[in-house]
């Protein structure tokens, strides 16, 4: 199993993927900064059309890129799309529900699925689909966030903004809900839509928003000129 070492966190983390002769990693399609030269990359869509195709409406690549080392070891430095921290996933029995956006990479025989999460998923902005996660032999997944990652305990219920969701053990139940009392109060709280754990489990979350960000980012444009 491939050696992962993460650096530059939490803001600017960088993953380091040191691959032994004849070993693999498989990433999403721009995950990659840099590679050894020794180091094959083969691109191609994991689980046939129908499979790349719920993984690109579900807000990912349709691709994924496998890295092998040949000829001797060799190493792939992986990267999230955006600025903030990297953890490193030990795979369980019961897997991983990830953030779509959030997944960067894993060992060849993580079995990824996009599996559809309902019309309350989508109206969270998280995407009608959500990433499962499975092995049936020890390995690890990589997962990004913007800004730092904390690990949390859910011990009976807990409340997350959708926005701020990374990963969460699958033994979790899950549904998508107003904030609020009601729509109108949600609205004016600036919070919108949350998500309710219910169950034993840990859930990965992120310290910042992207959508939130984007927004704020936004309204500091200048008009656009037609």
């Amino acid at each position: 199993m491939p050696q992962i070492e993460i650096g530059y966190k939490p803001a600017q983390a960088m993953a380091r993927v040191i691959l032994q002769n004849g070993e693999q990693f498989r990433a999403e399609s721009g995950a990659m900064v840099g590679m050894s030269t020794n180091v094959h990359m083969e691109t191609g869509s994991t689980g046939g059309i129908m499979s790349g195709l719920k993984r690109m409406f579900g807000g990912e690549s349709f691709f994924q890129n496998t890295f092998t080392a040949q000829g001797g070891p060799g190493e792939v430095l992986l990267a999230h799309s955006l600025s903030g921290d990297i953890v490193s996933l030990p795979m369980t029995p019961n897997g991983y529900f990830i953030q779509s956006s959030s997944y960067i990479g894993g060992d060849p025989w993580v079995h990824t699925e996009t599996k559809v999460g309902g019309f309350k998923s989508f109206f969270a902005g998280e995407g009608v689909f959500v990433l499962k996660a499975t092995a049936q032999q020890e390995g690890q997944v990589l997962v990004g966030a913007f800004g730092g990652i904390q690990e949390l305990q859910c011990d009976g219920n807990i409340v997350i903004d959708t926005g701020h969701l990374v990963a969460w053990d699958t033994t979790l139940e899950y549904s998508v809900g107003k904030s609020g009392s009601g729509w109108i109060a949600s609205f004016l709280s600036g919070e919108g839509l949350v998500c309710h754990f219910t169950g034993q489990g840990r859930i990965w979350i992120q310290t910042r928003n992207p959508q939130e960000f984007g927004s704020m980012v936004g309204r500091m444009l200048p008009p656009r000129e037609n």
